[in-house]
């Protein structure tokens, strides 16, 4: 490919000359030339004037014989991007050259270009047997470098040694970066350490190596032992080097140090390194900080704007981002790729999705939607705001993907409920080449949690064992919390039990047992998330008080409540909506009451709760009043209320009370559900008018599910009729088959009836289908710890010390 393309590149440039001929320089540019044909060709301002230069020096005999004129002009053209004519220049002048400069200048011109030629020209130097230089060395292993060429930088490195480069503080700066970009960190401290001499270069690359491989220690380390003990002071290099480091830190005291030595010596004039104090303030969270400095600036550039945006919108102040941005703008700045996928994030966080269509429509009007960045910040916009299609559009049109476009993209698809298009699209980018890192596997699984995929998500727990990421914090919570949701607590109690664990990964099991038969044990991993030294949250009490509920242990929830009311935490919506819930189950009403009028902002779900706490227990016109004082308070209505009222009507008999409320939801455009046809057949059937409970069920334009058929089964149980109870309880062991209440209901029904076959056969039908009804049990609270008795359970099974109070 090497002399194909040069061959290509000489046909060009010969058919160009002889045009070129008939278009001489200008009179003045002729004369100079003859004089200073080197200072023509560095001053030649455009691709097309270089070419004149060369097809001048071409006809007046200057080359291919001036070895200086040809390392300029492949110079030039490696920066106009071609480096075909820079290979053409030197194979006509290789012949002419004796030494390595022609040689270095040809790989230093590949490397401007980003032409890689797979080292051919510097493996082609040495066979043709010319003896590398002290340039030489720098320029290959840039190439390595910037190519990730680990292996030949290795080779190149003990080939320098023995040739006795590895003294030359030149090639010991270019080892470092060489050895930095391919993320051997060790072998850049062994190759700075060894140095027999350093200069500023040296300590700048150290510092910057550590720096951007999130070092940090090890970055402020050197740039104190530079400080200190090198006999150099920091330069401009330095600083922009080290300010990122107190950004990653946060480390304010560290950013003010640095800063009142770059007064000191009067760097913070230049631009560049108040753009990094900028940055660095606004990381350590101190915008006061980092908007002064702004505003102090002599001169600003797009820099400078996006490192205030992103400051401001680091720390929350995203209103005050948005309008800095409107200020660039009116500055007659045109924001940059940066600026915009800096913005669109901020937007999210605004809720201004309009803007956020017209910042896109900028970017398309301006060509950088295609900036990779720009379209990964769009998708994110676009999966926020629930549009999934307009983000699959914008990544359908990318012209180039990395691993966080196809991550943006399998968020999107799990955020807006598309579950099985996240797991195609994780298939999908392996595919493409891209593997998923784990931040994909931390998107996808909330996909299985949701839709229960428990296959698909043990396979990805094997993949992330295989990958290594099985100690990744992010990726065992969200492993936990897949299990849980499936309903494999063991599974998920395995995964945190062998995991890395914060307080998400408490809260998740937590949660996850308070939904189920288990909830002592989620009270027991909140009192063990307390001794593991980690703070209880909303979500850690939610589940806790949660779990309360459900196993009516009152002592314990009342002891939740009196810690809400230390940490003042009980005035919180989500809590209060909780003690509400927990009280109203538990037969205190009244104390649910009280909570209820404390709550400063009460929502749907805080109405909802006390409507159904008093149609629970039979205070039917008190749940209906507070359903119309719901509307007074201007809080609107949503599905669970008329499920809460309708429940109500239900345990009342108000068959006409219900059907008007069914109507007036319909009228409001809320679509009713299975549980509201629940609720209405069981309205319908516990006021015995069971052929219009038949005729509802008919006419549903759904598919009746296990709630519509046990209300209707429920009805018969009430009023015995057995022919209606054995068509609902046939649909009920379809879709319920392990659920023994529907067979137990069904076989009593008959044997009232006197229909002995029958109940028989039923008890019989579930033994063969493996449903198996659960021993009743008492819970009896002593010592701060609940006990489940079932009958003929021996004292002797428990501990003595629970007995004694």
């Amino acid at each position: 490919m090497y002399f194909l393309l040069v061959n290509n590149a000489r046909k060009t440039v010969v058919a160009q000359n002889l045009l070129l001929t008939r278009r001489f320089l200008p009179q003045h540019q002729i004369q100079s030339f003859s004089t200073d044909p080197l200072a023509i060709c560095s001053n030649s301002q455009s691709l097309h004037q270089t070419k004149q230069t060369h097809a001048f020096a071409l006809l007046n005999g200057i080359l291919p014989r001036s070895v200086s004129l040809s390392a300029s002009l492949i110079l030039r053209y490696a920066e106009f991007e071609q480096p075909t004519l820079s290979l053409l220049v030197f194979q006509q002048t290789v012949p002419y050259s004796y030494t390595a400069f022609l040689w270095n200048t040809l790989i230093r011109a590949l490397s401007i270009a980003r032409f890689y030629d797979g080292f051919v020209t510097y493996n082609r130097m040495l066979r043709s047997g010319v003896r590398p230089d002290d340039h030489t060395f720098p320029f290959v292993l840039k190439t390595c470098a910037d190519n990730v060429q680990l292996q030949k930088g290795m080779e190149i490195h003990g080939c320098l040694f023995k040739l006795g480069f590895d003294k030359d503080v030149f090639v010991g700066n270019t080892l470092s970066l060489f050895y930095g970009n391919c993320g051997c960190l060790e072998n850049v401290r062994r190759v700075f350490d060894e140095m027999p001499e350093r200069d500023v270069v040296s300590w700048n690359t150290l510092i910057g190596i550590f720096s951007v491989s999130g070092f940090y220690v090890e970055a402020l380390d050197s740039y104190f032992g530079m400080n200190l003990s090198s006999g150099f002071k920091p330069n401009s290099v330095s600083v922009v080097s080290v300010l990122p480091v107190c950004g990653g830190l946060a480390d304010e005291t560290m950013a003010r140090r640095i800063h009142c030595y770059a007064m000191k010596v009067g760097l913070d004039i230049q631009v560049t390194i108040s753009n990094a104090l900028v940055d660095a303030y606004g990381k350590c969270g101190n915008v006061k900080a980092s908007k002064r400095v702004f505003d102090e600036m002599i001169e600003k550039n797009d820099v400078s704007w996006n490192s205030i945006i992103t400051s401001l919108a680091y720390t929350g102040r995203n209103e005050d981002a948005l309008d800095t941005f409107r200020l660039m703008i009116d500055a007659g700045l045109r924001p940059n790729s940066i600026a915009i996928s800096s913005m669109l994030p901020v937007l999210v966080e605004l809720q201004l999705f309009s803007l956020g269509k017209e910042i896109h429509g900028f970017s398309l009007r301006t060509g950088v939607e295609s900036d990779i960045f720009v379209a990964n910040s769009l998708i994110d916009m676009y999966a926020k705001s629930g549009h999934p299609a307009e983000a699959s559009y914008v990544f359908n049109n990318m012209e180039s993907r990395n691993v966080v476009s196809w991550n943006a993209m399998v968020a999107n698809f799990t955020q807006n409920m598309l579950e099985f298009s996240a797991l195609e699209l994780v298939r999908d980018m392996q595919t493409h080449n891209e593997n998923p890192n784990s931040v994909t596997l931390t998107n996808v699984l909330p996909a299985c949690a949701h839709a229960g995929f428990l296959r698909p998500g043990k396979e990805i727990h094997a993949r992330t064992i295989r990958m290594g990421f099985n100690f990744d914090l992010f990726v065992t919570n969200a492993l936990t919390d897949m299990y849980a949701k499936c309903g494999c607590l063991n599974l998920a109690q395995n995964v945190f039990d062998i995991s890395l664990r914060d307080e998400i990964s408490y809260n998740i099991l937590i949660v996850g047992y308070s939904e189920t038969s288990n909830c002592s044990e989620s009270l027991c991993l909140f009192l063990q998330m307390r001794l593991a030294g980690m703070e209880h949250d909303v979500v850690s009490f939610m589940g806790a008080i949660s779990a309360c509920t459900n196993i009516a242990a009152t002592k314990q929830g009342k002891e939740i409540h009196a810690l809400l009311v230390r940490k003042h935490l009980h005035t919180h919506l989500f809590i209060a909506n909780s003690l509400l819930d927990f009280y109203s189950r538990c037969g205190r009403i009244d104390l649910a009451n009280k909570i209820f009028d404390r709550i400063p902002n009460r929502d749907a779900a805080s109405w909802n709760t006390l409507i159904l706490g008093y149609g629970m227990l039979g205070e039917i016109d008190i749940a209906i009043n507070l359903f119309e004082a719901m509307r007074q308070d201007g809080v609107d209505y949503d599905s669970v209320s008329y499920i809460a009222v309708l429940s109500a009507c239900s345990h009342g008999g108000l068959v006409e009370k219900g059907r008007e409320y069914f109507e007036e939801m319909k009228a409001r455009n809320i679509e009713p559900t299975q549980m509201h046809y629940a609720c209405m057949v069981d309205l319908l059937g516990r006021a015995g008018l069971m052929e219009d409970a038949v005729r509802l069920i008919d006419n549903l334009t759904m598919i009746p599910d296990a709630n519509i058929w046990g209300a209707l089964l429920g009805a018969c149980r009430i009023h015995g009729n057995i022919e209606l109870a054995s068509w609902a309880a046939e649909h009920l062991f379809k879709l319920k088959p392990q659920h023994c209440g529907y067979y137990i209901l069904l076989a009593n029904m008959y044997a009232e009836a006197g229909k002995w076959d029958e109940a028989n056969r039923v008890r019989e039908l579930m033994k063969s289908k493996g449903a198996r009804k659960n021993p009743a049990c008492s819970w009896v609270q002593t010592n701060d710890q609940v006990h489940g008795f079932v009958a003929g359970e021996k004292m002797e099974n428990l501990a003595l010390g629970s007995w004694q109070t």
